[in-house]
């Protein structure tokens, strides 16, 4: 057996261990233990649920609105837990980073497969959620995973561009957390595009709608809401005609973690004496 394959092996191993123990850790010493990560993302959808739909009447103006909204709750938590976590993890391991050499990346990938195996739980949710409120089963349903590796690849970029920053200077832990509070109002999750862009169909509206769904995490959350809810959902697919800015969520995501993975790989050979 060739020493690549060997490494490759022996890192397989590694990001299988350290995953199952961020995993435990994650939950260790509470009541309810692993029901956390069921429990986070559905206690944030019944607060948001009560306000805006029952106050605020959204479960009259959006098909499904329930389901609308617990999606929306469930990719907005992966995608907070996972670049949080993920910027976090590389510090958080500073212990064996000095002590071991292997790919740094390692650490930053098993952190946020804690994220996506919260996913996967609140996933199974979603769909049962979704057939109890009578949503038909289709095809489309095949593209939601599609839509769920495209967040987590741009949710992993930002882990690994800003957890290497992290090293250096650890104010930006602090600084994202600012960012993701400012972020959940700029993606469409509690309200529907249809308000964004208004009953007046104005250029200025039209701009604000496009640039949103510009966002990889507006159109991935807007993708999955149209392949698993209902086809009425505005993406950017069916928003505008111009090829570039159907191109350009994509784009984001390609670019932005090709350009991170490389800033990462430069700046971990400093990472023991960081730490």
């Amino acid at each position: 057996m060739s020493l690549p394959r060997v490494l490759n092996r022996q890192n397989r191993i590694l990001l299988k261990e350290l995953s199952k123990t961020d995993f435990k850790l994650r939950y260790q010493g509470s009541a309810l233990g692993y029901l956390w990560a069921l429990l986070r993302p559905l206690l944030m959808f019944a607060i948001l649920y009560f306000v805006f739909a029952v106050i605020m009447n959204f479960n009259n103006e959006i098909p499904h609105y329930p389901v609308y909204l617990l999606t929306g709750t469930v990719l907005w938590s992966f995608f907070t837990e996972c670049t949080s976590q993920g910027i976090q993890a590389t510090v958080s391991r500073g212990d064996l980073i000095r002590k071991i050499c292997f790919p740094r990346y390692v650490v930053v990938v098993s952190a946020t497969f804690t994220a996506l195996i919260n996913l996967a739980i609140n996933m199974v949710v979603v769909v049962l959620f979704a057939l109890i409120n009578g949503v038909t089963p289709s095809l489309s349903w095949l593209m939601v995973p599609v839509w769920i590796l495209e967040l987590y690849t741009f949710s992993l970029g930002i882990a690994f561009l800003l957890g290497a920053i992290n090293v250096k200077y650890r104010d930006i832990t602090s600084i994202w957390d600012v960012i993701i509070q400012a972020l959940f109002y700029a993606v469409p999750i509690i309200y529907p595009m249809s308000m964004v862009i208004g009953a007046g169909d104005s250029a200025a509206r039209m701009l604000v709608a496009k640039v949103i769904l510009a966002n990889p995490i507006a159109q991935t959350i807007q993708d999955v809401r149209h392949d698993l809810i209902t086809p009425e959902t505005v993406t950017v697919w069916n928003f505008d005609s111009a090829w570039y800015w159907k191109v350009l969520p994509i784009a984001i995501v390609i670019f932005l973690f090709i350009f991170a993975a490389l800033y990462y790989r430069k700046k971990s050979k400093y990472f023991a004496e960081e730490v």
